[in-house]
């Protein structure tokens, strides 16, 4: 056929392609084309007039009586139209007796392409082919959702984003001020995450769902810490059992735990009774002490969700613990967080071991005074009623015992005045007899830290001490340990009292001397504080001398033409939760000073809260001017470029 009479040709002339039929017939798209689709996709007419021919549809149930006239919505039917580029994603078709009702399309402009539509059959043919390709696989839903779009659901996305801007707008109002008044509001998008539909129930239920998480934590905290009322004696008995027999302490912890989720899931009566708590934790810290366990791996064991779950209850449980209960518990924590953890709950042990002083026995009270000495934990009004508690029953305490009970006093140098009294009575009665070397030397290094060297039971343990012939070794840290204690008694016995003429003999002065000066046990770390502290000294342009030796101990820094001394704590000189200084700073502060030094502390806790060299220079120039005889030497000084 020639191009003329093709393009002169009518419609009816051409031969009808072949029907195309869905074969999900509840699919079968009911088209109604545009004004747009057919100047996009007819051939122009030749009539003077201009119109355009009419377009016969590939369905005859498109054209004829089988017409649906359905949904004009685009998530019907009509998206397989969309497919084929024979509609808009926005446009949707309408019956013709609707038509006259609704706003017609505005017409647009002739596109400058329009000749070369007929070259772009191809295209449509090819989406023909894959659109019989994706209804034979099955997949119409699927690329009927990624071709649809509405613009209702454009709509309820606005909306939607509009409500959430209001909300982060009004974060601080209660959720009762948000309103959805309809159910566009509430349509979820399939592809949304789950996180944003509980978040959509969360809301309607107005606070329903956190409301009820709260009450059931609070149910599960009550079953947990009820240790009154019905027991069950042999689940308790078998689940001590259970406990003592672990040998890790993350069995014990995993028996521990079980027992607690079967409580929280209603098992009743609970055998986790205070008793059982006390023992799993002590049980947990003495297999630790068993196998020498690392202190970093005993901070991580103690950060463990389950571990911080029984140590809560533990002081839930501590009013209903007995005395032998609670001292385990204090002795576990001690091993198991040392100086670093459980500061709170340590404050905890100490308010209720004070309100039960009076059931401790010798045992109790060395391991409760034992485990604050060795977190550095002050406890003044409990220590001041151990001291009372300890001298009313020192005749029971074992050697070991009261060896625990000085030192720690001593650590935290707490007064211990009606014990010493006590050991005096007991010394006049003959008894308490101590034999042992090391728990001899760890007696009067606590009497010397407490200055209490005119005491009859040290004159006692000291003249007996030096009359020892064990060799003292400079291979074992036990022993320089020990010739350290020696040597510090000796010292402060020669400087605050001479007049008892209690000094250490000659030989054994020598051998302690030899151990003492080993450096495999005696490393000295300077701490970024005390580098920090020196780099300012040196900048004054004094004549300041870095690890200078004072009768045996090591100054920070010394003025020697001054005989002043500085001394740069840090946080081991001190308690952890008071900042008072322990026992071992005290005693260096008294014997520096006896031996005529201006001795000048600075504190790591004050360094910190200054800023900047000028403020830093401005404290250690008051710290000095107190023994500054000349005050251009000192006051002035400024540091050097």
């Amino acid at each position: 056929m020639e191009a003329s009479s093709l393009l002169s040709a009518s419609p009816g002339s051409f031969p009808a392609p072949k029907p195309f039929t869905s074969a999900f017939s509840a699919l079968r798209p009911s088209i109604r084309f545009t004004a747009a689709f057919r100047k996009l996709c007819s051939l122009k007419s030749v009539t003077p007039n201009g119109n355009f021919p009419t377009v016969q549809t590939l369905d005859p149930a498109i054209d004829g009586e089988g017409a649906t006239g359905e949904s004009s919505s685009i998530a019907g039917g009509d998206w397989e139209a969309v497919f084929l580029g024979e509609i808009g994603a926005n446009q949707s078709f309408l019956p013709a007796e609707e038509k006259t009702t609704k706003k017609k399309n505005k017409k647009l402009p002739e596109s400058r392409l329009l000749p070369e539509v007929e070259q772009m059959n191809w295209c449509v043919r090819a989406r023909k082919v894959a659109l019989k390709s994706i209804e034979a696989r099955g997949l119409t839903e699927n690329m009927k959702s990624m071709v649809t779009r509405d613009k209702t659901r454009k709509k309820r996305k606005k909306k939607k984003q509009q409500h959430l801007d209001f909300k982060k707008s009004n974060s601080n109002e209660d959720d009762d001020d948000l309103d959805f008044d309809t159910d566009e509001d509430l349509d979820v998008d399939p592809l949304d995450s789950t996180i944003h539909l509980r978040k959509t129930v969360g809301l309607l239920a107005d606070g329903m769902f956190e409301e009820r998480k709260e009450k059931t934590m609070e149910v599960f905290v009550q079953r947990l810490s009820q240790f009154s009322g019905p027991s069950d004696k042999q689940k308790e008995i078998k689940l001590n059992k259970s406990i003592v027999e672990a040998q890790t302490a993350d069995q014990v912890l995993e028996i521990t735990a079980d027992m607690i989720v079967a409580v929280a899931k209603g098992l009743s009566p609970s055998p986790l009774t205070p008793l059982n708590i006390a023992t799993a934790l002590h049980r947990i810290a003495k297999n630790m002490e068993k196998v020498s366990m690392m202190s970093s791996n005993r901070l991580t064991f103690s950060r463990k969700r389950e571990m911080s779950m029984l140590v809560g209850m533990a002081m839930v449980a501590l009013p209903d613990c007995s005395a032998q209960g609670i001292s385990n518990i204090a002795w576990a924590l001690s091993k198991i967080g040392g100086d670093l953890l459980y500061l709170s709950e340590m404050d905890r042990v100490a308010e209720v071991a004070l309100t039960k002083v009076s059931e401790f026995n010798s045992q109790n009270v060395a391991n409760l005074a034992g485990a604050f000495a060795s977190m550095r934990h002050s406890a003044p009004h409990l220590f001041s009623e151990l001291a009372l508690r300890a001298a009313n029953i020192i005749d029971t305490f074992q050697s070991q015992e009261i060896v625990q009970v000085l030192w720690a006093f001593a650590s935290l140098y707490q007064p211990a005045d009606p014990l010493l009294e006590s050991l005096d009575n007991m010394l006049e009665n003959g008894e308490l007899q101590i034999t042992e070397r090391d728990q001899m030397g760890n007696i009067c290094w606590s009497y010397a830290v407490l200055g209490q060297l005119d005491r009859p039971y040290f004159s006692h343990i000291w003249i007996k001490l030096c009359q020892c012939e064990d060799q003292i070794s400079d291979q074992y840290k036990k022993d320089i340990m020990f010739a350290s204690q020696l040597h510090l008694v000796d010292l402060c016995l020669k400087l605050e009292y001479p007049h008892l003429q209690l000094f250490m003999p000659r030989e054994l002065e020598n051998s302690t001397a030899v151990a003492r000066k080993t450096k495999k046990f005696n490393q000295k770390v300077t701490s970024s504080f005390q580098k920090e502290v020196l780099r300012l000294l040196v900048s004054t342009g004094l004549d300041w001398v870095k690890e200078y030796n004072v009768e045996g101990y090591t100054l920070d820094a010394a003025w020697i033409d001054r005989k002043v001394a500085l001394e740069i704590d840090g946080p081991t000189h001190f308690s952890r939760n008071s900042g008072v200084p322990l026992g071992h700073t005290m005693l260096k502060r008294r014997c520096v000073s006896a031996a005529g030094w201006k001795l000048i502390s600075l504190s790591h806790q004050e360094w910190e809260e200054l800023q900047g060299e000028s403020q830093q220079l401005d404290y250690l120039r008051n710290k000095l001017a107190d023994v500054n005889d000349n005050s251009s030497s000192i006051v002035n000084f400024e540091i050097s470029p």
